[in-house]
Parts: C-alpha cells; sequence; structure tokens
C-alpha cells in the first residue's frame, strides 16, 4: 500500500478523478484508516465541489482561498503535450510552474533563491533550456553573450546566465513569461522530444555529454526545482513530480553521481526509499557503508537545496564513505 506521505501526494489528483486506476485503488483504503488524510481529502473535495459550482446547500458560496488558486492554476495549465517518455518529465514541470505563473502577478520582486528574485529565477530558466534548445535548432530569443572561444563551460554558463537576468530585468515580466513558455513549447514540438529514437544521440550540454533525452530529463529536474524555489518563496507548497517522473530523475541523478564518484571511490550500497538501489564506487572491494535517502530529498541534495549535513537519511558503516557519496551528490548542482 502506498505509505501516508505518498497518499497525502495524491490526494489532490484524487479529487479532481485524475489519478489512473492503480494509484486510485491505494489511496482508499489509506483514507480509510487515516484521519488526518480522510479530512484532508474532504477539504479537496469540497474546493473541486465549488470550482464546479455547487454549494451542498444549493445556494452560491464564496470560494474559498484555496479554490481561488485551483481556478486560476487549471485555467493556465495546458494540455500536456504528446511527447515520447522521456519528454513527459519535462512537460509535466512546464505545465507546472505555467500553474504557478499568475501567483507571481505582482510579486516579481519577491527574493526566491541565490541573490535572484521570481523575475530573475524565471530568466534563468530561460536561459538555462536555451542550450538544449538551440542544439535542436531553436533560435535564442536573448541576443547572444560575447564569450571568448576556449572559456570553461562554467564560466560560460554563468556569463550567459548573468546576460540573460540582465536583458530580462530591462523588460516587464510578462515578457519573460512569454519567451519562456515558447521556448518551452517549441522545445516540447521537436522531432527530439516525440521520438526516443532521434532523442538517442548523444550532445555535450554544460559540461556533460548525454544522449538528447537524458538532457530533457535534466530539463524537467531544472524546472521543477527552481518551481519549488518559487513556491517556497510565495508559501505556496508545490508537489513532487509524479511517482514516475520522479524515478525517471532520481536515475539519470544516480547515473552522474556514479560517473563523478568513478570507480576507485570507497564503495557504498545506496538506496532510494521506496525503490532502486546502486553500488556506488568501487567494484573491486566490499562494500563499506550503506546509506539510504527519500527520492525527493536525493534530488533536492542534487539539486544544491540539502547540503550533506542536513540532508535526511539513513546510513550505516564507514561514514568517511558516507559523506563522500554526499558531499559529491551535492557538488552536482549548477541550479
Amino acid at each position: 500500500m502506498t505509505d501516508h506521505d505518498g497518499v497525502r501526494d495524491l490526494l489532490a489528483a484524487w479529487a479532481f478523478g485524475a489519478l489512473p486506476p492503480a494509484e486510485r485503488r491505494s489511496v482508499q483504503p489509506h483514507l480509510a484508516e487515516c484521519e488526518s488524510c480522510s479530512a484532508e481529502a474532504a477539504r479537496l473535495r469540497e474546493t473541486v465541489r465549488l470550482l464546479d459550482g455547487t454549494p451542498a446547500n444549493g445556494t452560491p458560496a464564496e470560494p474559498t482561498a484555496d479554490a481561488h488558486v485551483l481556478t486560476r492554476a487549471l485555467r493556465t495549465r495546458p494540455a500536456a503535450p504528446q511527447v515520447a517518455p522521456h519528454a513527459a518529465p519535462y512537460a509535466a514541470a512546464v505545465a507546472g510552474l505555467r500553474a504557478l505563473l499568475p501567483e507571481l502577478e505582482g510579486n516579481w520582486g519577491t527574493p526566491v533563491v541565490h541573490d535572484w528574485d521570481a523575475h530573475a529565477t524565471l530568466a534563468h530558466l530561460l536561459a538555462a533550456d536555451e542550450h538544449l534548445a538551440v542544439r535542436l535548432g531553436i533560435g535564442a530569443r536573448v541576443p547572444a553573450s560575447r564569450i571568448e572561444e576556449g572559456t570553461a563551460w562554467e564560466d560560460a554558463w554563468d556569463h550567459r546566465t548573468t546576460d540573460v537576468i540582465a536583458h530580462e530585468h530591462g523588460r516587464d515580466p510578462g515578457a519573460t513569461v512569454a519567451d519562456w513558455s515558447a521556448q518551452a513549447a517549441d522545445l516540447l514540438a521537436t522531432p527530439e522530444a516525440r521520438d526516443s529514437e532521434l532523442a538517442s544521440c548523444a550532445t555535450l550540454l554544460m559540461g556533460i555529454r548525454l544522449p538528447v533525452a537524458d538532457h530533457f530529463v535534466v530539463r524537467a529536474f531544472e524546472t521543477w526545482i527552481h518551481t519549488d524555489d518559487l513556491g517556497r518563496a510565495l508559501g505556496l507548497h508545490v508537489p513532487p513530480p509524479p511517482g514516475e517522473h520522479l524515478g525517471q530523475l532520481v536515475r539519470l541523478a544516480v547515473r552522474i553521481l556514479g560517473l563523478a564518484l568513478g570507480p576507485t571511490a570507497p564503495p557504498v550500497l545506496f538506496a532510494i526509499t521506496g525503490g532502486g538501489e546502486w553500488v556506488l564506487g568501487s567494484e573491486d572491494e566490499p562494500v563499506r557503508a550503506e546509506l539510504v535517502l527519500d527520492p525527493v530529498d536525493f534530488c533536492l541534495l542534487v539539486g544544491g537545496r540539502y547540503t550533506p549535513d542536513a540532508v535526511p537519511r539513513g546510513a550505516a558503516g564507514d561514514e568517511d564513505a558516507v559523506r563522500n557519496v554526499l558531499e559529491r551528490a551535492a557538488a552536482l548542482a549548477w541550479l
């Protein structure tokens, strides 16, 4: 059966009748046993009923604050484009950010992450998606930066991000929204987003050579991380990616972490709560430690939103080997 936290993440979709049958069957028995989840489910169902305009007493009612938020989100959420499985997490992340954007009206100067306000955060995503967009034949929407040939990718990345943020701060946030949204739509309309075979070709972007399919997953990862940043800044809960998409993010992050650790690192048995375990590091010696992380916490660690000391985990064995994995995972962040 789905655990308590897992059920809570499914309740909004359950209230709208949008869960697939397998997940729906796991929710109902839990609601019969859990008082807090049952109360939350009833509250969400009431919100949905208000959105449908059918008050229980038959008289018009003022929508709740939650209803206003959900109404705006539903009105701005486009139908998910038809894409191949590798691009589905990005399509969902883009839809999630689009649903949140109306809440930013009047709040574009809100501090979010690093030294960025909300406007700069969206400008950063415009710059971040641009790398894959240009590689797939989509023209850049911001004037080119002057970057000398041979510049290290990290420095080039920082330079381009700074230029794009400065450019967008000189424009209305609505123009930034329009360009980010159009670029995301163009990415999802490329043949590589719809054809897994075309997306199997590898390309070097932001210092790592991966199949185009994996670069779409990277874009999903970053879009969700920054949507969560924006939600936290506004005091709004942003749910994690659906289980299948979260699994794709986790598996790619584990692969990249394994490459970063290399074949001589002290071997650690790494497990993700709810599924998946890998031996990271050397294959020529016994495992020295075990490390268990929640999938969302692992993604937040890789995304730079947890420090190695702060991320919740279960661990046993060689503490230095565990710390090596955690520090290397945190060092992967360029978000």
